[in-house]
């Protein structure tokens, strides 16, 4: 059984915010891909390409910074099902991320009615097993509106 079919009220919100994600621009320049939705998290994912990489041949550090930024604003929406944007995060790069694929899972810790307290932990996938690459913690504003 899914979650949203153990959380029907999801179901509404996880529509806007899959609509809202498609519609972002940035979203299909990246070619990241919203791979997983649930209340209080997400996952995003992105597949190496040539544009993607740094001098050495690593996702590019700007790579990792969107998929934090856009994950963790994202499992915050699920929460409340409210417009979200982020306020801050700190990011911690681990180690190079150096694999055919990244991936970026969100969790809300602390839902709030003006801030969100989300985690997200980033690994690359380097034949078949995955290796923790970065870590970070956001503060995510929730707006006073629900998702359009």
């Amino acid at each position: 059984m899914t979650a949203i079919a153990l959380d029907p009220d999801f179901t509404p919100i996880a529509e806007r915010i899959r609509d809202n994600v498609s519609r972002q621009g940035f979203m299909n320049l990246v070619g990241a891909e919203l791979t997983e939705l649930l209340r209080g998290g997400c996952t995003l994912a992105v597949t190496r390409r040539p544009e993607l990489l740094q001098q050495y041949g690593f996702f590019h550090g700007g790579v990792t910074a969107f998929l934090v930024d856009n994950a963790t604003t994202i499992a915050a929406a699920t929460s409340r099902g409210q417009a979200a944007l982020t306020a801050e995060y700190k990011l911690n790069l681990l180690s190079p991320a150096d694999g055919e694929r990244l991936i970026c899972r969100a969790r809300v810790i602390k839902p709030g009615r003006q801030v969100a307290v989300v985690a997200a932990d980033v690994f690359c996938l380097c034949n078949g097993v995955e290796k923790h690459t970065a870590t970070a913690l956001a503060s995510i504003a929730m707006l006073n509106q629900e998702l359009s």
